[in-house]
């Protein structure tokens, strides 16, 4: 088998390589190897910071739905092996759908195969393809726990779950209507709810700073890193962009899952917006170029952020001076031991028209917090 193990490593290393040939070996020997050679990946890429969510996006991004479904399995392998699992992990474990249906006493490989009305060549073709992208994974920082590990002290201190929901629900609501005014509106009640909630939080209650990883559509990437970006600012958290596809986030709990949630509705609304644009545009006109939508989403997120910095004035209430002082302090020191090498960038505007748009789609929006 161990002629099995390396074959598997060489072909998904180089990737024009020739499959290993299975077809004449015991079903149960292939299914052993395959499951060793993806352990051990995805053991590496635990210990080098990547989580399950992480490697669900790396793996969509460079493979097809065949390999997606085989490394949900395999983190689904993983996970089984692991009594104990860190909150989050377990929360984008189940975000993925990674949970054991095959019968454990048959290979997989053959339950798989015949799942996907596929080959057992197909299923080992699959393994090798999850397995290139794995191990050409670079390191990240270690954020949570990983399964083996013990379990760093967890105390969640969240948005309270009626808080969010309420949340949710004005955000689903600004997201659904055909009507501007009726979304910037909605948008604003949530703002100020939230903010309010975590100011009224702040006194009573010790930061617990931490980093998140937020994966964006590739498409406009850039415009869409800003807008989080802000987003995060705003809400007093800092952020770094990869060019693998996510912005990585660091702060206290409570403020992390609030940018995370106005993050995914203003791109939601900035995207509908940047498209409503250019309606009625002739294909090949200039609202419906890539250097126009591009500098729209660039241009609304610097608007949104010079809205949301000049409504998020000092607090009324002068006991929370220290207080945010001190969040902000303990941010930046988790930002620079996590990440000691960042560099600026910069992302040119080629369409004026692009930037008068989105700056006006922002000044629409009606982004007070009260």
């Amino acid at each position: 088998m161990d002629s099995l193990h390396e074959a598997l490593w060489r072909a998904a290393a180089n990737r024009r390589a020739r499959l290993p040939r299975t077809s004449g070996l015991p079903a149960a020997d292939v299914d052993a190897a395959v499951g060793e050679v993806l352990r051990r990946a995805l053991e590496r890429v635990w210990e080098h910071g990547w989580m399950p969510h992480d490697v669900y996006e790396a793996v969509r991004r460079d493979a097809d739905e065949r390999a997606l479904s085989f490394l949900v399995d395999a983190v689904a392998a993983d996970t089984a092996r692991h009594t104990a699992l860190h909150p989050r992990w377990r929360a984008q474990v189940d975000g993925i759908g990674a949970e054991v249906w095959w019968d454990t006493g048959e290979p997989h490989l053959e339950q798989w195969a015949r799942r996907h009305i596929e080959l057992r060549e197909d299923a080992v073709a699959a393994a090798v393809a999850v397995l290139g992208v794995l191990i050409s994974l670079p390191d990240l920082p270690v954020i949570v726990p990983r399964p083996g590990t013990p379990m760093a002290a967890f105390d969640h201190r969240g948005v309270d779950p009626k808080v969010l929901n309420r949340v949710r629900g004005l955000l689903a609501k600004a997201e659904s209507t055909a009507f501007p005014e009726e979304a910037e509106a909605l948008s604003a009640k949530a703002q100020e709810l939230v903010t309010r909630h975590a100011l009224e939080r702040m006194p009573v209650e010790a930061a617990s700073t931490t980093s998140r990883r937020l994966w964006l559509d590739r498409k406009y990437f850039d415009g869409k890193a800003q807008v989080v970006h802000v987003v995060a600012r705003a809400n007093r958290c800092r952020a770094v962009v990869y060019d693998l596809g996510f912005v990585a986030l660091v702060g206290e709990e409570l403020d992390l899952e609030i940018v995370e949630l106005l993050s995914a509705s203003l791109l939601v609304q900035a995207t509908r917006a940047m498209v409503a644009a250019g309606d009625g545009a002739r294909k090949g006109d200039e609202a419906r170029s890539a250097a126009y939508r591009k500098s729209f989403l660039l241009s609304y997120a610097h608007r949104v952020g010079e809205r949301l910095e000049a409504a998020n004035a000092v607090p009324e209430d002068d006991r929370l001076l220290p207080v945010l002082a001190e969040r902000r302090k303990a941010v930046d020191e988790y930002f620079g031991a996590m990440f000691t090498r960042t560099v600026a960038k910069t992302t040119p505007v080629r369409s004026a028209a692009g930037w008068d748009a989105g700056r006006s789609a922002a000044d629409r929006a009606n982004l007070s917090v009260g």
